[in-house]
């Protein structure tokens, strides 16, 4: 009878064990002494590494440490490793946990000295407490090992972002991703509830930290965006769509082909990482099938040293594919505004218009190429800076300009110098060889700018698309203000969202998340309202 109550206090043990684990909270000690203290009709503290009581039961007797800190020492340093003495009136048994010095002590404090079946009780729970606290450093590690990777691979992207594709392979040295021998990629933009992207991106990694021939990274700047570059050139990839296809016709031929290559294949990981061999896009646009709350932007294929691009792209889709039944859309191409500009004279006024920021410093400049398309909370989260160094670095610019950059006009402008310069301002004094200086309207009345406007606005044309059109207008007058475009066209702010989001879809640009598009849309605007010369 003995025997199976003893057996049976270890299954209650093991219940309590099963339990700490399942629940995935971290170690309880705690528990497991209160549970210990009432078998053993004894008390029991926990006394970790560094000698103070870790948790101990109610009713256990502190002042006896003092006269058990030889022994506390000597176990915990690893020349003992269980002992049995008296204090006072207690009969004392204290046991070493671990195999690593300094070790915990567990100490058992009774009246009476423990039974043989209490006393190997106390070890089992000794050894089980010991069990957990490893879980719990090996989940520590784990989380560790993830965070980092994490920002290694965002520091890749980064460099992929600048085109440093040099930087983004000596950070690499020793586990280079296979995304960075190919020659091209796409990136796939998810759009997932926040929660989800440490899942996804811990669920399709590889033994390296890296997800097979991709790379997925938390977006720092907005929260539901899970941001994944995809080496391109497999079928899966090409299936996605870029070359003008239309969105449905890229995800009927996904989900085809997902159907039929892997049936299970969202939730499976293999020894040797993701299944690879189907094509990260087909996973992420499984992904979005299988998930309502999911939505999938996807680039064209772009260069290494032009992931910047193909991350526009994909900003410009996702917008897009909110808005379809799929939610799914790849980028309708279209021919940038930059190169149909006459390429002298714009870069005569790109030059005029930078020049006073000659010797600015470089983190102000990058600061301000951001802040020209995102907003500023975005950019301090990118940068891992506060808002108010964001906005002291801009108020330096508008000060140096003597420009208003909380004016989208404005901002437009700026990008597209910023585009037209390389990025960086020119040092030089006065115009060029004396010849005047263009002026931005010059610039947008060549036919080939007019041209390219009329492209952009031409699914706008319907009935429903004057309606946008009129309210694509007033909400740009109105700096962006959509309770101000609601006052004057006289309907509600919820119309003017609306109609801002459908805009979205036919354009193809994203206006309302981070408002990369809406610079596109001021220049066509713009240019639709001069008269072209010849």
């Amino acid at each position: 009878m003995e025997a199976r109550a003893h057996t049976g206090r270890l299954d209650e043990l093991l219940h309590e064990v099963r339990r700490q684990m399942s629940r995935g909270a971290g170690a309880d000690p705690r528990a497991v002494l209160d549970w210990l203290g009432p078998q053993i009709d004894a008390d029991v503290a926990l006394v970790g590494s560094a000698g103070a009581v870790e948790t101990a039961t109610a009713r256990f007797p502190r002042q006896i440490l003092p006269s058990l800190k030889p022994t506390l020492s000597r176990l915990a340093g690893g020349q003992m490793a269980a002992a049995v003495t008296e204090s006072g009136a207690f009969q004392v048994r204290l046991e070493a946990l671990g195999p690593r010095a300094p070790r915990p002590v567990l100490v058992v404090a009774g009246t009476s000295a423990p039974t043989r079946e209490a006393a190997s009780l106390v070890s089992h729970a000794g050894s089980l407490i010991a069990l957990l606290d490893r879980a719990q450093d090996a989940d520590t590690t784990f989380l560790g090992y993830q965070h980092k990777a994490r920002q290694l691979r965002f520091a890749v992207f980064s460099a992929l972002l600048a085109g440093d594709l040099t930087l983004a392979r000596r950070m690499t040295t020793g586990a280079v991703p296979a995304l960075l021998d190919a020659e091209r990629l796409r990136v796939y933009l998810l759009h997932c509830p926040s929660e989800d992207r440490d899942r996804l991106a811990q669920t399709y990694q590889d033994g390296s930290g890296y997800h097979g021939t991709g790379l997925m990274v938390h977006c720092p700047a907005f929260e539901e965006h899970l941001i994944c570059l995809v080496a391109d050139g497999s079928a899966d990839e090409s299936a996605d769509g870029s070359d003008n296809e239309s969105a449905d016709e890229s995800a009927d031929q996904a989900t085809a082909e997902v159907d039929r290559e892997a049936a299970d294949v969202s939730g499976r990981v293999f020894a040797d990482g993701p299944e690879v061999t189907q094509g990260q896009g087909t996973v992420l646009r499984r992904l979005v099938r299988d998930n309502p709350q999911y939505a999938l932007g996807i680039s064209s294929p772009y260069p290494l040293g032009a992931t910047a691009e193909a991350y526009g792209q994909a900003l410009h889709a996702l917008a897009a594919a909110r808005h379809t039944p799929e939610r799914m859309a790849a980028y309708l191409g279209r021919t940038p505004l930059v190169p149909l500009l006459p390429h002298t004279e714009a870069g005569t006024w790109a030059r005029a218009l930078l020049r006073p920021l000659g010797s600015t410093p470089r983190a102000t400049l990058d600061i301000t190429r951001l802040a020209v398309t995102f907003p500023r909370s975005a950019v301090a989260r990118l940068l891992d800076i506060s808002r108010n160094t964001v906005s002291h670095h801009l108020s330096r610019v508008e000060a140096t300009l003597g420009l208003d950059l909380g004016d989208v006009r404005t901002r437009a402008a700026l990008d597209l110098a910023f585009c037209l310069a390389g990025g960086q301002p020119d040092g030089g004094f006065g115009a060029e060889r004396g010849r005047p200086e263009p002026t931005l309207d010059e610039l947008f009345r060549t036919e080939p700018a007019h041209a390219w406007a009329r492209e952009f606005l031409r699914p706008l044309q319907d009935t429903r698309g004057r309606d946008l059109y009129a309210t694509l207008c007033a909400w740009i007058d109105a700096n962006t203000d959509a309770q101000r475009t609601a006052r004057h066209l006289g309907r509600s702010r919820n119309t003017v969202r609306a109609h801002l989001r459908a805009a979205e879809h036919l354009l193809s640009r994203d206006l309302l998340t981070t408002g990369s598009g809406i610079h596109d849309l001021v220049h066509a605007l713009h240019i639709i309202g001069l008269q072209p010369v010849d």
